[in-house]
């Protein structure tokens, strides 16, 4: 029977409004010279996902509405897929530069997902100078996280030039249960939904201090301290959160419909370096440097506040909670993003007490507040709160004021019908609550590629912030001494190819950089 969308999905379809986008992406870049006529046409494509289908499920599913909004809906699997509306190709204005490219793909990613069909869209875009192409992808949010989206990636990916051969389909396309059905689970989730929210209240109140916007709020924090003295308990004391206000600026308040884009790489090996030399982590480094490249595109209009940025960050809990279904495993937590720090060495320092603070408190209770909120809320009511919420928070005081995502994948070349992947960047949302930017890192192949989502009229010069990121690195690089001499490296022995969708070797793994399996 199909899988019915988790109660923390369902928020993703529930808050999404004609500005308010839920859906995630990435923009492949490829060089097609090494295959047949050094060209890669979208029948090329198709042919690969239509082999591929089966590899990648959150492809074949689409939403089946609960009657009357009684629940959540559910997932079903289609075995035949609409290929000539999911899979389109279109050609930039000749000579097709990188701005060119991220401008057109920002109007593609300010467009709504048709929930009557599979929620995802591929787009193979032509035109690039020096005979690139591109492939923009783009999947539901409630259908895929950060992971998943690059295990769907992955289904269409091979680590030769040579496509490998995949395993047929075996199992049957998993149906929607039958009209009837869904009410009667509808009804019974309706009935159980008030010992829900006492679960909520019981479990949520110790930690009002993690929840954004609630946390801001005078008293949270001793509210939470309080409850959690009385309620004692043999655990250890969850460490203690700052108070975390949130300054306005220009990229804060609701958002318009228009997206603008920006891309680029950054070397991975010179991000270790200076990660080995302060004895921090990638991580820390990386939210430096963005940190850094904030404070002058802040300072730049005279728009620098004097409190940090509070920044939200996406927490991977596979491994934590797997049961093996559809949903999404990921947290949102907060931090400080010390923007208000002058000095460069301090202020990667101050991001390293943030991230291992939060470390110790999500090692002794991961932040499941969402996730909590989202199971007591009735399905039925589940939409109206998050809308409302979505307004309340937006024009009150703002939540956070941006989103940084960092998510590590592939350290080894991939390839897409034989075209050379040679840059993957990540896309993902900006929301009435989240603030008007989202930053994203992916690490592939020696490289740290950065994509950064604005809205248009918020920020409107999002390349600057590209450039400021590369003088982050370059000052961080020179705070930390001269890079050391490169040492020959030993030849070593070709690795068998695996086939697409094969799990691989955890030694594999670990040198792929991808997260490890459970």
């Amino acid at each position: 029977m199909a899988q019915q969308v988790s109660a923390f999905d369902a928020q993703f379809l529930n808050f999404e409004t004609s500005t308010n986008l839920a859906h995630i992406a990435a923009l492949t870049i490829l060089d097609p010279s090494g295959r047949p006529g050094g060209a890669l046409t979208r029948e090329d494509l198709v042919a690969l996902l239509k082999r591929r289908l089966h590899l990648a499920p959150p492809l074949r599913r689409r939403l089946v509405e609960v009657p009357f909004g009684l629940d959540h809906p559910y997932w079903a699997e289609d075995r035949e897929v609409d290929f000539d509306y999911h899979v389109r190709d279109l050609a930039l204005p000749l000579p097709g530069d990188d701005h060119k490219l991220a401008e057109q793909v920002a109007r593609l990613h300010a467009a709504r997902l048709d929930r009557g069909r599979p929620l995802w869209e591929i787009y193979l875009i032509h035109g690039l100078a020096g005979g690139r192409v591109a492939i923009y992808t783009k999947v539901h949010h409630a259908a895929v996280d950060g992971v998943t989206g690059a295990e769907v990636l992955a289904a269409v990916m091979d680590f030769e030039p040579e496509p490998a051969a995949v395993p047929e389909a075996e199992a049957e396309p998993q149906r929607a249960p039958d009209t009837v059905e869904m009410v009667i689970r509808g009804v019974a989730r309706v009935l159980d939904n008030p010992f829900a929210l006492l679960r909520f209240i019981a479990e949520a109140v110790p930690r009002l201090d993690e929840v954004p916007f609630v946390a801001q709020l005078p008293g949270a924090g001793l509210v939470s301290r309080f409850v959690r003295g009385v309620g004692g308990g043999d655990g250890e004391p969850l460490p203690e959160l700052p108070r975390m206000v949130v300054p306005r600026t220009p990229f804060s308040g609701p958002i318009s419909r228009h997206r603008r884009f920006a891309f680029g790489q950054l070397p991975l090996d010179e991000v270790k370096r200076i990660k080995n030399a302060s004895g921090v982590t990638v991580n820390d480094v990386v939210m430096a440097m963005c940190a850094t490249a904030l404070r002058r595109w802040l300072a730049k209009r005279d728009e620098l506040p004097r409190q940090p940025l509070v920044a939200g960050i996406p927490v991977s809990t596979r491994g934590q909670a797997a049961n093996g279904t559809a949903a999404n495993e990921v947290m949102l937590t907060m931090t400080t993003l010390p923007t208000d720090v002058a000095d460069p060495r301090d202020r990667l320092l101050s991001v390293n007490r943030s991230m291992r603070l939060i470390k110790e408190r999500l090692a002794a209770a991961p932040a499941a507040w969402l996730l909590e909120f989202s199971q007591a809320m009735p399905a039925a009511l589940s939409a109206l709160a998050a809308r409302s919420a979505f307004r309340i928070a937006s024009r009150a005081a703002p939540a956070m004021n941006l989103l940084v995502s960092n998510v590590p994948g592939p350290q080894t070349p991939l390839y897409v019908c034989g075209a050379r992947v040679t840059a993957l960047y990540p896309m993902s949302v900006i929301t009435d609550v989240s603030g008007g930017i989202n930053i994203t890192v992916f690490s592939y192949d020696g490289k740290l590629g950065f994509g950064i989502v604005t809205d248009r009229d918020m920020v409107p010069d999002v390349w600057d912030l590209i450039d400021y990121l590369r003088d982050s690195l370059a000052e961080y690089g020179a705070l930390s001494g001269p890079p050391e001499p490169r040492r020959r490296q030993k030849a070593e022995r070709p690795a068998r190819a695996r086939t697409a969708g094969e799990p691989a070797s955890p030694a594999r793994r670990k040198r792929a950089g991808e997260p490890p399996t459970t």
